[in-house]
């Protein structure tokens, strides 16, 4: 009779298959006793060959789960195979790995009383699959956070809404419109936390190099703040050091976005004493200032154990913070991706019941007076006396939004025409003349993009009139979509009375001449590139203006040479989306004309059944970019 030993000398083909095998491989008798082990032992365990060799496979196993590998392993030694047993084994260096077995029995072939044993090392495995449990489970406590925060305030709208309702006495009106707002501002943190979440991750965010001055916008944040801490008579203040009191280059919303997560949170966490902030100038590496700010206070603290998972998406300390403060857990997450995302780094300390400060470091270029001017931090009670006698076309289906907008839109003096779908708009500028129109997107009958597209194909200066979407989608590729639709600009929904002047003064300003008179003169060549949008939205940022103006120069070219090439080829589907990629560009550069005889063009094409004025239409607007390339190269 053939013996273990025997086996195992002569088992020259089992032996050469396996020595040049990734996967370890025992050969043990019954009673767990290891008579053969392949080299992979050196690779995954550390142990050398033949070092294991008359040990006993047993003692190796972490002691807590021995138990349950007796009773696995008293099964695999009365099978002719098991697979996929799990086992922790013990490695040189002291740490246990996770071990995945196959087993064949060599009781029933070659009549001996051992086991092959086929061992894969599922270590990483392990832990992939216990993060992504951790994961999950992180997500589904977020999600359960994120339904009681949303129902919260949707609960108290809804709860004073139905008080106002009973015609109560003009105190308690005011209490109740006062806690409608705190809940609707609520909603909209938690709305825009998500929003930004998935701009951040989606990786299409993008920021602005504008001059902005630390000194205002800190100050602005403080009187944002100020009602807030006093109220839990808490001491918020701020500390701007010389060296950082200048105008930078950067982008100063992301900045405050930042500053606003971290200084809630604070105020949010701390019960009583004080909340600061601290800005200064850590170092200065050639063009690039390096700032340091600090946010400090005196509040509840975060256990040393929760400090490596607070920046982690749906994280908070535990789970009873969330019940007590509220919050989507989202704030510090924000923080640290648009931190680094700015080449920047972020940190925390804290002691539980005494404070935390989190501290981040950004690097800006210095910028000057002339590209700070542009920046404001606060609406302030700025007039609206520029908005006087504007004519606004409100295009908007929900009765609620519509009152809302119209409200305010008199307030200011302007002359509000409403339409309730896109077709009613286009009827309402085909026969009335407006300054600017405010778009809605989603709409029954004609959406927002339809009616945009008719309006663009009318008569020149009505295709002309400035038209802001008012959109719940609010994502980058939702504003791309509208700007490539033929719009001038987005304001996202739920929107303030300042984000709807500012947009409205942006546009109404730059409206010179009534419609009327406009329609009566020629453009000049000179007139056919405009750069008050590039200007606006760039806050007059004269970096900023000549790298988009050199990239347009750069690009046009090529784009001019395709859109005559699928011209002359007939290629009708590629003019279409040649056309179609740059209208982008021509609304940024203020290419009015051009941007009209692309939409139609898009029309034409549309239809897949080009006309006889085609190739004039196609040589015309090419004669306008060209045009266009000659006047923004005297530009810079």
């Amino acid at each position: 009779m053939t013996t273990l030993s025997n086996y195992v000398k002569k088992g020259g083909f089992y032996k050469a298959v396996v020595e040049d095998g990734s996967d370890i491989i025992f050969i043990i008798d019954y009673n767990g006793k290891i008579r053969y082990h392949n080299s992979s032992v050196k690779d995954t365990l550390g142990y050398t060959a033949k070092s294991l060799i008359g040990k006993n496979l047993l003692d190796f196993l972490l002691p807590s789960s021995q138990h349950e590998f007796n009773s696995i392993f008293a099964k695999i030694k009365r099978k002719r195979y098991h697979k996929a047993a799990e086992f922790q084994f013990l490695c040189k260096d002291g740490s246990y790995k996770y071990l995945e077995l196959n087993s064949i029995n060599l009781k029933q072939n070659e009549k001996i009383d051992g086991l092959i044993l086929d061992c894969r090392d599922i270590t990483q495995r392990k832990k992939d699959a216990e993060e992504l449990q951790r994961a999950q489970k992180a997500k589904e406590q977020f999600l359960a956070n994120i339904s009681h925060e949303i129902r919260t305030p949707i609960n108290g709208i809804a709860g004073m809404a139905t008080l106002l309702g009973q015609r109560p006495n003009e105190n308690d009106q005011a209490i109740y419109l006062s806690a409608i707002k705190s809940a609707a501002d609520n909603l909209k943190v938690i709305i825009n936390d998500i929003l930004d979440l998935a701009s951040i991750e989606s990786g299409k965010l993008k920021f602005e190099q504008i001059g902005f001055n630390i000194n205002d916008l800190l100050q602005s944040l403080i009187v944002t703040f100020n009602h807030q801490a006093q109220a839990k008579k808490i001491n918020l203040s701020y500390e701007l050091e010389e060296g950082a009191s200048h105008i930078f280059l950067g982008d100063p919303v992301r900045l405050t976005q930042i500053l606003t997560n971290l200084i809630s949170n604070a105020i949010k966490f701390t019960p009583s004493g004080y909340v600061k902030v601290k800005c200064g100038l850590t170092k200065r590496e050639k063009k690039n200032y390096y700032l340091k700010f600090e946010v400090t206070d005196s509040g509840i603290g975060i256990p040393k154990d929760k400090l490596a998972t607070i920046f982690e998406s749906f994280s908070q300390a535990d789970t009873s913070v969330t019940r007590k403060y509220g919050g989507t857990g989202l704030g510090l997450t924000i923080v640290k991706q648009l931190v680094e995302l700015q080449q920047g780094t972020v940190s925390v300390k804290s002691t539980v019941d005494k404070g935390s400060v989190f501290e981040f470091v950004l690097p800006y270029q210095k910028g000057d007076l002339k590209a700070g001017q542009q920046t404001n931090f606060s609406f302030g009670n700025a007039t609206h006396k520029k908005l006087t006698g504007a004519k606004i076309l409100l295009v908007e289906d929900n009765d609620i939004n519509r009152l809302y907008a119209t409200s305010i839109l008199k307030t200011w003096g302007c002359h509000v025409e409403s339409a309730e779908n896109g077709f009613v708009a286009v009827e309402k500028v085909k026969n009335l003349s407006f300054d600017i129109v405010l778009m809605d997107i989603q709409m029954p009958v004609m959406d927002g993009f339809e009616a945009t597209k008719q309006i663009r194909l009318l008569e020149k200066v009505k295709s002309q009139v400035p038209i802001i979407a008012l959109t719940a989608n609010a994502s980058q590729k939702d504003i791309e979509n509208c700007l490539a639709g033929g719009m001038d600009d987005c304001i996202a929904k739920p929107f303030t009375p300042e984000d709807l002047y500012r947009k409205l003064n942006q546009y109404h300003s730059s409206v010179k001449k009534p419609a009327a008179e406009v329609a009566t003169v020629k453009p000049k060549a000179e007139e056919i590139v405009d750069l008050t949008y590039l200007r606006t939205m760039s806050n007059n940022n004269q970096v900023f203006i000549t790298e988009m103006i050199s990239t347009f120069i750069e690009s046009m070219p090529m784009s001019i040479a395709e859109i005559n090439t699928s011209l002359a080829t007939r290629d009708w589907e590629n003019l279409k989306r040649c056309i179609h990629k740059i209208k982008p560009s021509i609304t940024l550069m203020g290419l009015h004309i051009a941007k009209t005889k692309a939409v139609e063009l898009e029309e034409i094409l549309l239809t897949k059944k080009p006309t006889e004025a085609l190739p004039q239409l196609v040589k015309e607007f090419c004669s306008l970019l060209n045009a266009a390339l000659k006047n923004l190269k005297k530009v810079i």
